[in-house]
């Protein structure tokens, strides 16, 4: 397959060194190696492997597959709010001086790894703070990719407990109920792996349904 007939999965994460999948394309055209930057990409980048690891912004109902990339089922897809900069995630240091002792603030870059029962995900998150709680240690960021990070400063919290996520949902298989238990995937999750929480909050909207989601675990 050529490199002008791959194609990227449109997330945007920053692994591969680029701002964005669209400019990871134009690097390819000067140097096609880079193609092996892309975790998101299986070696034998076959349409089909390429189409089943893809997810390009919001999908439309008739190319979900309802399955995660290890072939799970899920109810629905979790995507941010527009004016976010990433996913919502609601959480709290393994130590919460942390929080202090670091002094985070509001539109600080931090980086750590949600670890243990909340989540277990074994990738290093990376994120901006949006709300900041002293005294409890909560932070509310949107996670984004690792290029922020890589370009300045940044916080590093070390381990945390993921306690909750905030987003809307456009695409669902199921009516979603509060106070019910829910297979979900994060639209840009790197690994595109199935979560699961208990929904608390619903908000219908125009463009879909604003949720919260608590107990949060993987797989």
């Amino acid at each position: 397959m050529r490199i002008e007939e791959i194609k990227l999965p449109d997330l945007n994460c920053g692994v591969c060194g680029y701002r964005s999948c669209s400019e990871f394309s134009n690097g390819l055209k000067v140097n096609p190696q880079l193609i092996e930057r892309c975790i998101h990409l299986t070696p034998e980048n076959t349409e089909e492997n390429i189409s089943k690891h893809s997810c390009k912004g919001s999908p439309q109902r008739g190319d979900l597959t309802w399955k995660d990339s290890l072939d799970r089922d899920i109810d629905f897809y979790l995507e941010h709010f527009p004016e976010d900069p990433g996913p919502r995630e609601i959480i709290i240091p393994h130590n919460p001086m942390i929080t202090r002792e670091l002094e985070v603030k509001k539109g600080d870059i931090l980086i750590g790894r949600p670890l243990g029962m909340s989540c277990g995900c074994p990738i290093t998150h990376c994120g901006i703070a949006m709300d900041v709680e002293p005294r409890t240690g909560v932070i509310v960021w949107c996670v984004t990719g690792p290029l922020n990070p890589r370009q300045g400063n940044y916080k590093d919290l070390g381990y945390y407990i993921a306690e909750g996520y905030e987003g809307m949902v456009k695409n669902t298989r199921t009516e979603i109920k509060i106070g019910m238990r829910y297979f979900f995937q994060p639209l840009m999750c790197m690994l595109q792996w199935r979560h699961s929480g208990l929904v608390n909050f619903i908000n219908k909207t125009p463009n879909g349904f604003q949720i919260r989601l608590e107990g949060l675990w993987i797989g």
